[in-house]
């Protein structure tokens, strides 16, 4: 072998390593895990010691959660399941009626949401790797939740958008799914890795944020609804491997946080019709500290970051909070780390990010989503194979 091709191969290597140490296999948890008993833990804060205490555990792989009207949680599993959890932590039978998914790697079951009609039509949204011929991709579908119980099905299922191309990849799948106010719905997608040379193009899904309908297809406003050979769905390009988005609650404006490779992660607020740049520029090297790109962070045309991580935290799951629990807290940024186990916590002035505090440093827990609870706590997602829902309070209001 020559030393390009012994390059070429180390180069692989260092990648697909990289991808698989931010979201590792699915590994099977004990499925007679019982509610955690686990005592509570206390951390400091700029606003006081705060306490996290476990909801639940024995989850498999959780990556994300959303509330129903009663409080309960809906959950989704990367192996596939979506189930109910109540505020006591207990875990219903997975719902029936989803479709396979591919969770290999990063893939599986992902994202989940409520219609924003959901009392009067009882719809959720959800996407998920979907298997294909010749690969796999991020695919969303819409279903009416029939609960019975602790239990229950997903009814009448349709999906309403498929990313384009399909690849054979586990990585980078992006995927969160955030309601606009006009009813519309945003979709981050990853570049799948291999594609993101294709993140800037307008042909394709590959590292786009796409806004859709709630039957799929695209509003007439898309910023590139009219552009020939450009995908309608599309609203901005040039992002890598976006896990965390969030509406701002003043502004209305989409935010997003997403993965570089090593450092570079970024926190944008994506406009329609612009391209954020990857790979073209980042504040980031390669797995194997080549340049990526023009190995360059700006260049004309493309949109710098509003907040960047470097070294990396492997940003996943994003929340603005609005409740009153936490009155210091009111309008910060959340957004959970994978790699380091932690939460951060983003202040804002406008649309600048003007501070991190890091809180729950030593919690050494992977955070894969960020919720904001009916009760004004935090609850947070753990996506290690035993995964847990975490309740973040302020120690004072908590029961030990």
């Amino acid at each position: 072998m020559t030393q390009r091709h012994k390059g070429f191969v180390l180069m692989l290597l260092l990648g697909a390593l990289a991808y698989v140490v931010v979201n590792p296999p699915i590994r099977p948890a004990n499925a007679a895990a019982k509610a955690s008993t686990t005592a509570v833990r206390q951390f400091p804060s700029q606003l006081g010691t705060v306490s996290v205490e476990t909801v639940t555990s024995g989850l498999e792989n959780p990556w994300s959660l959303a509330f129903l009207p009663d409080g309960r949680m809906l959950v989704t599993e990367r192996t596939g399941q979506m189930r109910i959890v109540n505020a006591a932590g207990r875990k219903g039978a997975a719902l029936t009626g989803l479709p396979k998914v591919s969770a290999k790697g990063q893939g599986g079951l992902l994202d989940v949401v409520l219609s924003p009609d959901f009392a009067q039509n009882s719809t959720v949204f959800f996407s998920y790797s979907e298997p294909r011929q010749g690969g796999n991709g991020t695919a969303v579908a819409k279903a009416r939740l029939a609960l019975k119980g602790d239990g229950g099905s997903l009814e009448n299922v349709q999906v309403i958008f498929r990313q384009q191309p399909t690849i054979d990849s586990g990585a980078h799948f992006g995927s969160r799914l955030v309601f606009a106010r006009d009813g519309n719905l945003f979709v981050t997608l990853g570049d799948r890795y291999s594609g993101k040379e294709q993140a800037p193009l307008k042909d394709n899904h590959l590292g786009k944020v796409v806004r859709i309908t709630t039957d799929g297809s695209a509003p007439k406003d898309n910023p590139f609804v009219n552009a020939q050979g450009a995908k309608p769905e599309l609203w901005s390009v040039g992002h890598r491997n976006p896990q965390g988005a969030a509406l701002h609650p003043v502004t209305g404006q989409l935010w997003i946080t997403e993965h570089g490779p090593k450092g570079g992660d970024e926190v944008n607020a994506p406009k329609p019709g612009l391209d954020y740049g990857w790979p073209q520029i980042c504040y980031c090297v390669n797995y194997d500290d080549q340049q990526i790109g023009t190995g360059k962070s700006e260049l004309a045309g493309l949109q710098q970051p509003l907040w960047h991580w470097t070294p990396s935290i492997a940003p996943s799951g994003l929340a603005f909070y609005t409740a009153d629990r936490f009155p210091g807290w009111r309008g910060n940024l959340f957004a959970g780390s994978l790699k380091f186990g932690l939460l951060s916590r983003l202040t804002l002035d406008g649309e600048n990010v003007v501070g991190e505090e890091r809180l729950l440093e030593g919690l050494n827990q992977r955070i894969r989503d960020v919720r904001q609870g009916p009760d004004g706590a935090l609850y947070l997602l753990t996506d290690e194979g035993d995964g847990s829902i975490l309740r973040v309070t302020l120690a004072e209001a908590t029961k030990v």
